[in-house]
């Protein structure tokens, strides 16, 4: 992320802090942003608490980019492993300790995997990957991961942990033997990636199965008009999607006390979800576009920002 974004006006920047979902969300909620990104939807609880500085109508949630979580590895001379949703809750629940586990040894036939120590990094940040990674683990092998689905990780777990995705990318990186979540944009160098089981197959992480995880999921029930939440469908047997994904939403208010600030909003967001807003972030970040159906709601959505008559 960059610490600074620049609105599509003369003149005009605000800066935008890289400190994971659950500061955006607070930021905007106490009035001390114009909106945040987060990659978690607010809840109920949120959305009701916006209507104090969001006006009666509260805040929404725009998507405005779909990204990949990938399970990233640093084990020497391997860069892929299939893995399905019980193996890797057992890995960051602790239950897995070594990589020649015969659990992950029956997945990767052929794969020479070393007599080395699990160590599972997870974010010490209320992070919004984490929220989505544990929402899949909790959807998908719910006889393994018994905690819900949080932005925070489960106290009670051992592991090592850093903040924000850089944290814990070069945690993974400096330690052989380590494993962590990362939005797969900020994945490179020695590091491996998974595939996931989906159904009877294996999905190698791309933008493309992510972007069709989301396409299989139904929006949230009982949102306001103009909220483009998403709840992703996790357990999908469907081959061609990835289910390990987020998706980043622009969180904004619906109405503004100033005309200029509702302004800028308004020209910010419709800039991020354009043709061109997309097709920058799809490459310089590994996202995928928004489709065009969604793409068009998230633009009715930003129209329908207002200021206060």
């Amino acid at each position: 992320m960059e610490d600074q974004l620049r609105f599509r006006e003369p003149g005009c920047h605000g800066p935008v802090l890289p400190d994971g979902s659950g500061a955006g969300r607070k930021a905007i909620l106490d009035g001390s942003a114009q909106f945040a990104g987060s990659d978690a939807y607010l809840s109920d609880a949120e959305l009701a608490t916006s209507k104090t500085k969001c006006g009666t109508d509260g805040a929404i949630n725009i998507p405005v980019y779909i990204s990949p979580i990938a399970v990233a590895f640093n084990i020497p001379n391997v860069k892929d492993l299939k893995l399905d949703a019980d193996t890797v809750a057992k890995i960051f629940r602790g239950q897995i300790t070594n990589w020649n586990d015969p659990a992950i040894a029956a997945l990767n036939a052929g794969v020479t995997l070393p007599d080395l120590k699990v160590t599972p990094v997870n974010r010490s940040d209320d992070s919004g990957t984490t929220q989505n990674f544990t929402d899949y683990l909790a959807s998908a092998a719910p006889s393994v991961w018994t905690d819900k689905a949080a932005g925070l990780w489960p106290a009670s777990l051992k592991g090592e942990n850093a903040k924000g995705t850089s944290g814990v990318v070069k945690t993974v990186t400096d330690t052989p033997g380590a494993v962590t979540y990362a939005d797969d944009s900020a994945v490179s160098g020695k590091l491996g990636t998974a595939q996931i089981k989906v159904g009877s197959d294996f999905v190698k992480i791309s933008p493309a199965a992510a972007a069709k995880a989301v396409e299989l999921g139904k929006p949230v029930a009982g949102r306001p008009t103009g909220d483009l939440s998403i709840k992703l469908d996790r357990t999908t047997t469907d081959s061609s999607a990835y289910p390990v994904v987020l998706v980043s939403y622009h969180v904004v208010c619906t109405t503004y006390d100033k005309k200029e600030t509702a302004d800028l909003v308004k020209a910010f967001e419709s800039y991020v979800v354009s043709d061109a807003g997309q097709q920058a972030a799809a490459g310089s970040a590994k996202s995928a576009p928004l489709s065009k159906a969604l793409q068009d709601k998230a633009k009715a959505a930003v129209d329908s920002i207002k200021a206060k008559a």
